[in-house]
């Protein structure tokens, strides 16, 4: 009996091994297809990642990710330094609205379904415990449950700021419509027990993606235009918010300067915080961040990395890309693909979508795909 089961169990972990190494020699073909500057390379960082989505990191590297049509969120570890994924946990199963957004916050992981945030407290502690015993020690911690419980933009990026606070968006419930209630189409804040929650920034259609400048402590953030103006229209948009309250023009004024034709007459675009950047139609935005690493070579330092996640309703595919504003003097000077060819141009069929972006240590770069179900590793070699 005992070894019948001992057997077993060593056919499925050796069926695992194998299906696992297939997929990852697969995705290894697929990148094959993708256009990087010259000296740039791509790798499988870590596969079978079911629709992997937004991710944080650990000061000791462990990377968490959240997920939008699943219920996991896992754990991910390099535990050789090969810069592979050698070791997964699955924190949870058991939230079933949408955990899209993970943050890490002074050893706690928090994550975001789309009207509550919960904590898994001391999550690296609990690891091999969830590793023995297939899940989480206790009960998460629920702080918040007032969000909003529409779905329609209602997965959440959420992430921690300089000043300590969680920041959490709150999307349109539609595509363009006017809101009595302010936290629709903003930005919100609280203090990491829950309390104090705040509007930060208002008319955000629906963001999935902010950053910190490292210098001067300003959000950046990434914004999806509105629909059914046609292929060309409205740009999407790269925003900086320098004080608390500004407004950025959601519904009734689109990039820098496009009334909209239902609620424009209301107010002037001049009224409003303009984009740092227009960002391609459609192109869905969403997990950005500043380069500080070293890795790249130094005229990288400081610009944005972008994952375009791609159109879903425009006559031909755009987007499917990672793409690089440069920056200076917190000002855009250009808009550039990064890495692209995750789209079949000629076919208009994709085989991945990126979403996330993450810096590691080494100054390499994580990209998450939520379509090829991974995460790849950008490096320089020269």
């Amino acid at each position: 009996m005992i070894k019948t089961i001992f057997f077993t169990l060593f056919i499925t972990f050796l069926s695992s091994f194998s299906t696992n190494n297939e997929n990852v020699e697969e995705l290894n073909l697929q990148l094959d297809r993708l256009i990087l500057p010259e000296g740039f390379k791509i790798e499988v960082y870590a596969s079978d990642i079911e629709n992997a989505r937004s991710m944080a990191i650990s000061p000791s590297g462990t990377v968490f990710v959240g997920n939008r049509r699943a219920d996991n969120v896992f754990a991910l570890k390099d535990t050789d330094g090969d810069n592979k994924i050698d070791k997964k946990y699955l924190i949870t199963d058991k939230l079933k609205n949408m955990p899209n957004g993970v943050a890490y916050f002074n050893g706690d992981l928090y994550v975001a379904e789309v009207n509550k945030i919960w904590v898994f407290k001391n999550i690296e502690e609990n690891l091999d415990y969830i590793d023995k015993f297939g899940d989480y020690p206790e009960e998460p911690i629920l702080i918040s449950d007032d969000y909003p419980s529409d779905r329609h933009h209602g997965w959440k990026y959420i992430s921690f700021g300089p000043d300590g606070k969680l920041y959490v968006p709150v999307g349109a419930p539609c595509n363009i419509c006017e809101s009595k209630d302010e936290v629709y189409s903003s930005i919100t804040r609280m203090n990491p027990d829950g309390s104090g929650k705040e509007v930060y920034a208002h008319g955000v259609r629906n963001t999935v993606g902010f950053t910190w400048h490292p210098e001067t402590g300003e959000m950046w953030f990434t914004d999806n235009g509105r629909d059914m103006l046609g292929d060309n229209y409205p740009p999407c948009e790269l925003n900086r918010v320098q004080k608390p309250s500004q407004h950025f023009g959601y519904p009734y004024c689109h990039g820098s300067d496009i009334s909209d034709p239902e609620f424009g007459d209301k107010y002037p675009c001049e009224d409003f915080t303009k984009p740092v950047q227009n960002l391609g139609p459609h192109v869905a935005p969403l997990g950005l961040k500043f380069y500080t690493g070293n890795m790249f070579p130094e005229e990288y330092s400081g610009d944005i990395f972008i994952a375009e996640h791609g159109s879903w309703n425009r006559s031909r595919k755009i987007g499917y890309r990672i793409t690089r504003v440069k920056i200076e003097n917190s000002r855009s000077v250009s808009y550039e693909p990064f890495i692209y060819g995750w789209l079949d141009e000629d076919e208009q069929e994709a085989w991945g979508r990126p979403v996330d972006v993450l810096i590691l240590e080494d100054g390499s770069m994580l990209i998450s795909d939520d379509y090829a179900n991974a995460i790849y590793r950008v490096y320089y070699e020269g």
